[in-house]
């Protein structure tokens, strides 16, 4: 079992697939990370957005042995590479999947931009790919289908 984080303004208890922006890294779905730090910085991120009064950090816990279960149908990135790159940039113009759940780096504001300057030609792939590899990342795991986020196990919210 390992823990993965949700960061939001609000406790997420019961996470849900009916929130989200359809042009996020992975497309709809819900966002977790099993990087705390990562989790608390979206919190904020999120709180100053909102202009909510808190930033909160859901943790749950989740069994990794799932990634490896034949009936889910599962992306798996290892790092800022090519399929990475192209994948977000088409989940970033809305398009969609078909995978119950999505892991690889998050795309922070370094990497935002890099993948905007591909978007936009003014980076080809392979300049990129060069940029990405040069920035820290972090990991994201990302839910696409209710089969899929009914394996999280709520734990605790914590203030941030």
């Amino acid at each position: 079992m390992i823990k993965l984080y949700h960061g939001s303004t609000v406790a997420v208890k019961n996470p849900s697939l009916r929130p989200g922006r359809p042009n996020a890294d992975f497309g709809k779905g819900f966002y977790t990370t099993s990087n705390l730090e990562q989790a608390v910085r979206w919190a904020h991120i999120k709180q100053e957005r909102e202009e909510a009064q808190r930033a909160v950090v859901s943790v749950y816990e989740f069994d990794e042995t799932l990634l490896d279960r034949p009936d889910l149908n599962i992306r798996r990135f290892t790092g800022a590479d090519e399929p990475w790159l192209l994948f977000v940039t088409d989940c970033r113009k809305s398009r969609r999947h078909d995978y119950d759940l999505v892991q690889g780096p998050v795309a922070n504001d370094k990497v935002f931009t890099t993948v905007n300057l591909f978007e936009s030609g003014v980076l080809s792939a392979e300049a990129a790919i060069l940029q990405l590899k040069a920035y820290k990342t972090y990991d994201q795991l990302s839910f696409h289908t209710v089969r899929a986020i009914s394996a999280l196990r709520y734990l605790e919210t914590l203030d941030v």
